[in-house]
């Protein structure tokens, strides 16, 4: 594993040259090539195979009919999740958005005289967690810029502040980017400061950070943030500490389909080793406002093709998440029956993807997330951040406990 993370050849995965017959009049794959390796790759998922680096080529090709993969992907999410569709009740807090880094593809930082630029007080964020109890909402997710003036106890502070008036709030919190600059800080290690954030009321990790892991991409699009290495090294050091972290894998930009395939088979390796990743979701890169907006965002199509191809390759984890604010409400909706069983949910003040230009509305009800998943067909589960059952009191929705992890069988 370490030496798939350290190296800037690319992994093989044990792949094997493979030659795809084309039709030289349109440079398309013949027909019958087609079928025959669908037919070969359907019997892997009937099986419970596991799927190559080649076969995820293979998914990937356009001349592959999308609805047949996202068929396939349909399969192994009923196998794996049975007819339900899961959401939380969730909100979002970006401490700050004044950041040392400027990667190509982000339109949420500021830099320290920016007029846009904001970093928030103990006042602001314990009125955000106030917002946040008195609807209900169970998670709050925590990821900002690195502010060059703020120290790392003010970042601890966010935690603790929250942790201290809200102990009912889970606080996934952190990418590896931010423990990462938390290292430099303290000048400590990984486990120091994730042990030390978790005594502040760290619950999990956040999947963001992760981009594209291959050199190839991430060079070119975030060169001077936490590398590929600090990314695994931060989650393998949470999984062992007992601490579950979810994934993610931001497509659409300069990346082709070696480099998504690539991505998607190291997050798979480390579950292997760890078995930490709750959920992966794949993120659909937005150009407005970045420093690469002559690029075209993914189209739908795309948006569900990666969707299912990551539910086939990423056969050890549990769940893969089709994130409303990015896909938009009928894209993921429709992602519910190509792989996905997770929507994510109420999302309040959601400001990295709508600063890139999103377009989807910045909070959506529960009462509507409901019935988004029951017009997909699928069975509406309210979770937790750890995929545990939440249960309402029908006369408070405020009030809330905890019930059986998640699937129940």
């Amino acid at each position: 594993m370490e030496s798939v993370l350290n190296t800037n050849e690319p992994p093989s995965h044990g792949r094997k040259s493979i030659t795809f017959k084309v039709n030289p009049n349109t440079n398309q794959m013949i027909a019958t090539e087609i079928n025959a390796r669908l037919r070969t790759i359907r019997d892997k998922v009937e099986s419970q195979e596991r799927l190559t680096m080649d076969d995820g080529l293979f998914l990937y090709q356009p001349d592959v009919p999308l609805h047949e993969v996202g068929e396939l992907a349909d399969l192994v999410r009923q196998r794996m999740n049975g007819n339900v569709a899961y959401y939380n009740i969730n909100t979002h807090l970006n401490p700050t958005n004044v950041c040392v880094y400027r990667c190509r593809f982000c339109a949420f930082r500021a830099d320290l005289r920016d007029p846009k630029g904001y970093a928030m007080d103990d006042e602001q964020v314990i009125a955000r967690g106030q917002e946040a109890t008195d609807n209900g909402c169970t998670e709050m997710h925590i990821v900002g810029g690195l502010h060059h003036q703020r120290p790392y106890e003010w970042y601890r502070g966010v935690l603790s502040t929250l942790s201290e008036n809200f102990p009912k709030l889970h606080l996934k919190a952190w990418t590896p980017v931010e423990i990462n600059w938390f290292e430099f800080q303290t000048k400590n290690s990984t486990e120091w400061v994730m042990n030390d954030m978790r005594e502040a009321g760290l619950g999990s990790l956040p999947g963001g950070g992760a981009e594209i892991f291959h050199p190839e991409v991430r060079d070119e699009i975030c060169e001077h943030k936490a590398n590929t290495h600090a990314w695994f090294h931060t989650h393998r050091t949470a999984h062992q500490l007992g601490i579950r972290s979810n994934c993610t894998m931001l497509y659409g930009h300069i990346e082709k389909a070696y480099h998504r395939v690539d991505h998607l088979l190291r997050l798979r390796e480390l579950q292997d080793e760890t078995g930490g990743f709750q959920v992966f979701i794949p993120l659909a890169f937005h150009p407005e406002n970045t420093k690469l907006s002559h690029l075209k965002k993914p189209s739908a199509l795309d948006d569900l093709r990666n969707v299912a191809v990551s539910r086939l390759l990423l056969d050890n984890i549990q769940h893969i998440k089709a994130y409303w604010i990015m896909l938009g409400i009928g894209t993921a909706q429709t992602a519910l029956s190509y792989g996905a069983d997770d929507i994510d949910g109420t999302v309040r003040h959601e400001l990295i993807y709508h600063d890139a230009g999103a377009t989807t509305p910045e909070f959506l009800s529960v009462d509507r997330i409901r019935e988004l998943i029951i017009e997909a067909g699928r069975v509406p589960v309210e979770r937790n951040t750890i995929y545990q059952e939440v249960i309402r009191d029908p006369n408070d929705f405020s009030n809330w406990s905890i019930g059986e992890t998640l699937p129940v069988s």
